[in-house]
Formats: C-alpha cells, sequence, structure tokens
C-alpha cells in the first residue's frame, strides 16, 4: 500500500476515533463535576442528641446508690440529682430521689429505651425493683447537619426576624424559627444545628422550612 494512501486511511478513521474519545472524556469530566456540585449543595440533618424525661414511679435512695455503684456523681449540696453515666449506648442520666430521671445522649429512641432498662437494672443492685413501663417524653432533640450552600450571616442578621448574631462573641447566628417551634445556629459555611423540637419528623420539616426562608432573602 502506498504511504500516501496509509496517511488518507489514518486520518479518515484514526483521527475520528480519537476525537470522539477526547469528547466522551470531556462528558465524563464535566458529569463527575456536576456530581460534585450536586453533593456539595444537598441538605443533611442527623439527630445527635435526644433529651426525655420519665417517672420510674418509686423513691430512689441516692446515697445508697453511689455508695453501691463506681459510675455515678453524686454531691447533694451543689445539686440534689444524681448522675448515673452508662456506657453501652453511650448517654447520662439525672436521677432524683422522687423517681425523676432524665436521660440525655441517646441519638435515637431505641437507645433511649435501652438506657432506661440499664437505669433499671442498676437500681436492682440496691435493691430497688421496678415494676412499671415508664412512660417516656421527649424533652428536646439536638441535630446537626448542612443547609448545602453557604451562608452571608450578617445579611441574614439583617433580612431575617428573631436573630442573634455577635460575631465578636461567638461565629454562629441564632435564629428562631417560632412556625417550628425550634432554634437554629446557624455558620458561614452551611452548617447547622437544630434545637427545640420533638420528633425526628419535626427536624425535617424544620430544615426544609429554614431553607425556604433562607432562600427568600437570599
Amino acid at each position: 500500500m502506498k504511504k500516501s494512501n496509509m496517511k488518507k486511511i489514518v486520518k479518515k478513521y484514526v483521527k475520528p476515533v480519537k476525537a470522539k474519545t477526547v469528547k466522551k472524556e470531556k462528558k465524563q469530566v464535566k458529569q463527575v463535576k456536576e456530581k460534585k456540585v450536586m453533593k456539595a449543595t444537598e441538605k443533611t440533618i442527623e439527630v445527635v442528641n435526644i433529651v426525655v424525661s420519665t417517672s420510674l414511679e418509686h423513691d430512689i435512695p441516692l446515697e445508697k446508690m453511689t455508695a453501691t455503684l463506681s459510675n455515678t456523681e453524686y454531691n447533694p449540696e451543689q445539686f440534689p440529682g444524681l448522675v448515673l453515666r452508662i456506657k453501652d449506648p453511650k448517654t447520662s442520666a439525672l436521677i432524683f430521689s422522687s423517681g425523676k430521671v432524665v436521660c440525655t445522649g441517646a441519638r435515637s429512641m431505641d437507645k433511649v429505651h435501652e438506657s432506661i432498662q440499664k437505669i433499671i437494672k442498676s437500681l436492682e443492685k440496691i435493691g430497688i425493683h421496678i415494676k412499671i413501663k415508664p412512660i417516656i417524653k421527649i424533652q428536646n432533640i439536638v441535630a446537626s447537619g448542612s443547609v448545602g450552600m453557604d451562608l452571608n450571616l450578617n445579611s441574614l442578621a439583617m433580612k431575617l426576624d428573631n436573630v442573634e448574631y455577635e460575631p465578636e462573641q461567638f461565629p454562629g447566628l441564632v435564629y428562631k424559627l417560632n412556625a417550628a417551634k425550634a432554634t437554629f445556629l446557624l455558620f458561614s459555611n452551611g452548617k447547622v444545628v437544630c434545637t427545640g423540637t420533638k420528633s425526628e419528623e419535626e427536624v425535617h420539616k424544620a430544615l426544609d422550612m429554614l431553607i425556604v426562608n433562607l432562600k427568600k432573602v437570599s
């Protein structure tokens, strides 16, 4: 085959294939970049602490409890409640002599119930047997996440109602979202902390309402 003919074949077939491959690679790179952008702008929220209260409906001898159990703290001169620390799940309980209990640190209601059962078993070691099934009431849920976008806190402080912002003292902006009965702590990178809700469903609804309000003033 003549050299000139070979060049024609290369020009006709090899170059278009190469161009097609490059075009395909560029498209893939673009898709990856778009995917990263989408991922960066996704909203996220996760429960990090559930605060609950309950009553064991039984008097608790706190002095006997702290003398028997090593994982307790009790200073009645400073505070009337006893602190019981549970390793698994990692939670803490504030126990009062009346049988009232406040439990914090759990990230799910399953862990809350597990913690309450651990408290009841601990009481059995000092001869206290709880016969009832305690009624658990959620007092507060703390959640952290992101709204998926950077925030101009100075601008938000002027445009939103019910805000507190003192950047010289603390880098976050406090925003009370009364419609959702929630309070948000907002940071410039889009990170948020939500408190005040009493269910995971309320957490997600509050975040959605927050994002709507932020977009209205952005």
